[in-house]
């Protein structure tokens, strides 16, 4: 059996007016903005509050100027597209709002949601990729359905879905806006959680570019888990010699092997001791000649 293509053609009708946020539309209707409620399943989590302040001011002196699209579920409507000016049209303090009302199914409302957002360039980078893995899993929907849908490569929703790979402490960095999506990506280079964080933090104290982010990855890549070489150990005569030699000298006394080279290291604590074992190594009188 085929598959079914991401968008119905009803669909790809309705994220035409989505783009243009229902621009130049006439509204079926006003509602009252408390039979209006928001999309749970809208994939964006952060408003601008400057931005959300602004469209309040201009919303109290003006109106809303374009509807918002809404759907019929049981005795109330549930925003499709257009939830910063119903979130703004509250602020304000206005009873009623002009909507558009179309009939969406449950399959197809997130996807319109996640389509007027991205194509609005509204969602973190994370929101982004939140959406692209809840179309995924849930709407029955392959990367490169998604990516003909959202005209970008495969590469590109690959690589956007990879940031939930983040920690959670480098996920919120990403999500307040201190770390751009290059900034996390380059951060993906490094492999261990620990390193991820380390890195992360260091790019927000720092200010790094992303370049920079880059160069230094692979720096961050080496931890203490790795495995280091062995040394072979000793033969038992050079610890043989090494604890005659202290009882002889009366100082501590080692016999080892750096580098293919045997060596005896002997300690002293100031120029007396050391008179005292050269003496003792090459006979009475030595030092002093």
């Amino acid at each position: 059996m085929a598959k079914k293509s991401g968008l119905g053609r009803g669909l790809g009708l309705l994220v035409g007016e989505a783009d243009g946020e229902t621009a130049g539309m006439h509204p079926d209707s006003t509602l009252p903005i408390g039979q209006i409620r928001p999309n749970k399943n809208q994939p964006r989590r952060v408003f601008d509050e400057h931005e959300l302040s602004e469209l309040t001011d201009s919303i109290k002196q003006n109106g809303v100027l374009q509807p918002i699209l809404v759907r019929k579920v049981g005795t109330d409507y549930e925003i499709v597209a257009g939830e910063r000016r119903y979130q703004a049209a509250k602020a304000a303090g206005l009873k009623e709002i002009p909507v558009v009302i179309r009939e969406i199914s449950d399959d197809d409302v997130f996807k319109l949601a996640l389509i007027e957002n991205l194509q609005r360039s509204d969602l973190t980078p994370l929101e982004e990729a939140r959406g692209y893995k809840k179309l995924i899993a849930e709407k029955d929907m392959t990367q490169e359905e998604l990516a003909r849908v959202l005209s970008k490569s495969r590469s590109a929703i690959t690589n956007t879905i990879r940031l939930l790979d983040l920690p959670s402490e480098v996920q919120e960095l990403v999500d307040d806006g201190r770390l751009s999506a290059g900034h996390a990506r380059a951060i993906l280079a490094v492999p261990s959680e620990e390193g991820r964080i380390r890195l992360a933090q260091k790019v927000v104290d720092e200010r790094l570019s992303v370049r920079q982010t880059e160069s230094l990855a692979p720096l961050f890549s080496v931890t203490d888990d790795a495995p280091r070489p062995t040394r072979a150990p000793l033969p038992a005569s050079y610890k043989r010699a090494a604890r005659q030699m202290r009882l002889a000298l009366d100082t501590n006394v080692k016999v080892r092997s750096v580098k293919g080279k045997n060596k005896i290291e002997i300690e002293f604590s100031d120029e007396n001791q050391l008179a005292h074992i050269v003496d003792l190594l090459a006979g009475p009188g030595t030092w002093s000649e």
